[in-house]
């Protein structure tokens, strides 16, 4: 069994020594490490939670049975191309790399800092979610009140221990994302349990969970129910982490592959099922939706105070696992793309721990630049404490928009390789989709483009406002210096086979 094992690992070096890189991350992610960091950064017990108040005020009942199904269909279409695409390009930069291979080592540039952003967005939306989670229950136990500031302290704190422990070493995060995954799993059955037994003579009639033409916002139904899949989509965010951790992971090409695509199958028929109980819960929709925390105010009415605080207890511990997954993700994308020389200061971000074989550097600038992102509305919102949108609903449009622009340019660029006979059947990995990638593909891009004008119209605009600031940067970043002097992932296949031993000897010897 170990002879197999360096066997494997020995062609999976030379598979990324093809692409001109050297193995210096720590290759020992099995399959199911791979999947159970992007179904712990899905997370449903994060994102179809925390937004759970904005899908039912917008949608009604009618957005967990119609809405998260829709959603969800069209995400595992997205996530059969993206795993194609890892099949045939097993690197860390994933979404980059591909743009780059496929278009341009411009296109690679831009996809990589639209990836960026989106990256931002879901790492500072998922801790603060965690934040807006605990700190009241906090708040009741140590007799403080919740306010913007404590949570935003919280959230400062979450990121400093989510930094230390991806600091420390993968070996560490890839356990605990184990454990994160059964982890989910064990609480929905807890969850779902709980709802049947305490509230299974006064559950709703089944048919409540597809109840459309309600909401409880100003707007016109239709537009309404649009506007609330944000809480759907952004929980179907982040699962291209098992391609930013392709490198880590033994037999990329199929278990990177098949951990993109399971880590959204299995969310879905998960999420559906406690989106199902909880809402079949309710007992008063309109009452829930006026709420401060509609999630929190739904389980404590049908499980009563502490028992229902133990429940959230562990639907909160939940958010903490997916920002320790997120960070993860987020740190070897920026490690890849400055490895590439993509970033101002690249080769500080692309340094690699000899103690721990982890971007450290990268880990803690993820850590400063998400922090950031919710520090900036903080301030928006201190001068103009009257605006109508949410924080979490900020950074969530954010994120949202980022990661899936992200993810449809090369899929894009994928399209119009094989138009031009560039990419060939001869170019797929060992997973692919054979007849149906070309339809997949079209039927992805076109979703992709209608979400991401979905998540920035009112009330969400800022969201909106903020990206066409960002990537106005990104366009004077580019002009400025980048156009000419960024050389693209291609730079890396120049590398000799001497210089990619010289590296990995490096760490070998430290």
């Amino acid at each position: 069994m170990q002879q197999e094992k360096e066997q494997q690992l020995l062609e999976d070096r030379r598979d990324l020594n093809k692409f001109g890189y050297a193995q210096e991350l720590l290759r020992d992610m099995g399959g199911f490490s791979n999947f159970a960091i992007s179904f712990s950064i899905i997370s449903i017990l994060t994102g179809a939670v925390s937004l759970y108040g904005h899908g039912l005020l917008y949608g009604g009942s009618g957005m967990m049975g119609f809405g998260w199904t829709l959603v969800a269909l069209f995400v595992i279409l997205i996530a059969a191309s993206m795993s194609e695409l890892a099949s045939a390009i097993p690197t860390a930069g994933a979404l980059y790399h591909w743009a780059a291979i496929l278009g341009s080592k411009r296109w690679g540039w831009y996809t990589a800092w639209i990836n960026l952003i989106g990256q931002i967005g879901i790492v500072a939306g998922i801790d603060y979610s965690f934040s807006l989670f605990a700190d009241p229950l906090l708040a009741s136990a140590f007799g403080y009140t919740s306010t913007e500031t404590t949570t935003l302290i919280l959230f400062g704190i979450t990121l400093l221990l989510h930094g230390t422990f991806n600091h420390i070493g993968i070996r560490l995060v890839a356990r605990l994302n184990d454990f994160s995954a059964w982890y989910h799993i064990g609480v929905v059955v807890i969850l779902v349990g709980s709802l049947v037994f305490f509230s299974r003579n006064d559950l709703q009639p089944l048919d409540y969970l597809f109840q459309v033409g309600q909401t409880f916002s100003d707007k016109p139904y239709a537009i309404a129910f649009l506007i609330g899949l944000l809480q759907a989509q952004w929980t179907f965010t982040g699962y291209d982490a098992s391609a930013h951790t392709i490198e880590e992971t033994i037999n990329p090409r199929v278990r990177a592959a098949w951990g993109i695509y399971t880590s959204v199958a299995f969310s879905f028929i998960f999420g559906f099922i406690m989106l199902a109980f909880v809402t079949l819960s309710i007992k008063n929709a309109a009452a829930a939706s006026e709420a401060e925390n509609a999630f929190i105010y739904v389980i404590s009415e049908a499980l009563g105070g502490t028992f229902g605080s133990v429940v959230l207890w562990l639907v909160t511990f939940a958010m903490w696992f997916c920002g320790l997954a997120s960070i993860t993700s987020f740190s070897r994308m920026l490690y890849a793309f400055s490895r590439d020389k993509g970033m101002p200061w690249s080769h500080q971000w692309a340094e690699i721990s000899t103690k721990y074989r982890t971007p450290a550097k990268a880990i803690w600038l993820v850590i400063i630049l998400s922090f950031a992102l919710a520090l900036f509305d903080y301030i928006v919102k201190s001068i103009n404490p009257n605006t109508s949108y949410t924080t979490l609903a900020f950074l969530t449009a954010v994120s949202v928009v980022g990661l899936y622009v992200a993810y449809g340019i090369p899929l894009y660029l994928k399209l119009r390789a094989e138009s031009r006979g560039l990419f060939q059947r001869k170019h797929y990995g060992p997973w692919h989709l054979g007849n149906w990638s070309k339809p997949i593909n079209v039927l992805s891009l076109i979703w992709i483009v209608f979400i991401s004008i979905m998540m920035v119209i009112p009330p969400n605009q800022t969201a909106g406002y903020a990206l066409i600031a960002m990537f106005l940067v990104l366009l004077i970043m580019d002009l400025a210096y980048y156009r000419k002097h960024f050389r693209g992932p291609q730079a890396a296949l120049g590398n000799s086979e001497e210089d990619i031993k010289r590296q990995e000897a490096k760490f070998r010897d430290s």
